[in-house]
């Protein structure tokens, strides 16, 4: 006997990932939607989650906090900005439930907060919740082992122009996989942009670029450029939804954890 759909709530479930993930909810069996929440201000509170996402009324009003949401949901999935995830996961950790967090943007005080948050509840976070970034993320590991200090490392990543925050979650932490491959500290290695005479590359530099144009829905690219040869890791993202699977697929393997921070590595079984 197959077990019950595990309960969803969704905050920011006014914005496109969240009206994504509603969509996605619909056409995932092991997930019910059973909460949406957006900030106490928005204009779609009161409004049915589903058809604000165009896929016809579910029965779900969005709600202005997580907190008014109590003993309605199992899992949260926050895709929202740094200090409303953040208080959001407060929020969980008093109700007893679990999240899944696709927000990006936290500062280091805030990633420490979280990971006391998960010493009390189960949390997956993870800049990018696409299955094929986070396989992305393992074969970047393996290129910069073998590759090693025999090449030129730099990562480009380009999203829609609405984007608040440079480089993006994933792009910093494929640059944290390639620094921690090679045992560089990435805060004195990554170069953001370059301008002007710059002087010749220094090899164990990492280098960041960034655009911001259009609906560009992400793109990221690692090159390992050497003498004769180079190796580049793309993926390219044309949907939304793919974010909102793999945030749904998390938020189901967290059924039976009760503590402890993940990420998609966990989820996807790539450690």
């Amino acid at each position: 006997m197959s077990a019950a759909p595990i309960r969803v709530a969704i905050s920011g479930a006014g914005g496109r990932m969240g009206r994504m993930l509603v969509q996605a909810c619909a056409d995932e069996p092991g997930v019910a939607l059973s909460a949406a929440v957006e900030s106490p201000d928005s204009e779609y509170i009161g409004i049915d989650a589903g058809t604000l996402a165009g896929t016809g009324a579910v029965g779900v009003a969005i709600a202005p906090s997580v907190a008014e949401c109590a003993g309605t949901f199992d899992v949260l999935v926050d895709f929202t900005r740094p200090a409303a995830g953040l208080s959001n996961l407060e929020a969980c950790a008093k109700l007893g439930a679990k999240a899944v967090v696709g927000t990006t943007g936290f500062d280091a005080a805030q990633r420490i907060h979280i990971a006391e948050l998960g010493k009390k509840m189960a949390v997956v976070l993870a800049p990018n919740m696409s299955v094929g970034v986070n396989l992305c993320f393992k074969l970047i590991d393996l290129a910069a082992s073998v590759l090693g200090e025999e090449v030129d490392i730099e990562i480009i990543e380009a999203h829609h122009r609405h984007k608040v925050d440079a480089p993006s979650g994933t792009a910093v932490r494929m640059g944290e996989i390639v620094a921690a491959a090679l045992g560089r500290d990435l805060a004195k290695t990554a170069v953001y942009g370059r301008e002007g005479h710059t002087g010749e590359r220094e090899r164990e530099t990492i280098g960041f670029e960034t655009v911001r144009a259009g609906d560009i829905v992400g793109e990221h690219t690692v090159m390992f450029a050497g003498t004769g040869e180079r190796v580049e890791i793309v993926h390219r993202a044309s949907s939304r939804l793919n974010f909102a699977r793999g945030a749904l697929r998390a938020a189901i393997w967290l059924r039976g954890r009760d503590s402890g921070l993940y990420d998609m590595q966990d989820v996807l079984g790539l450690r």
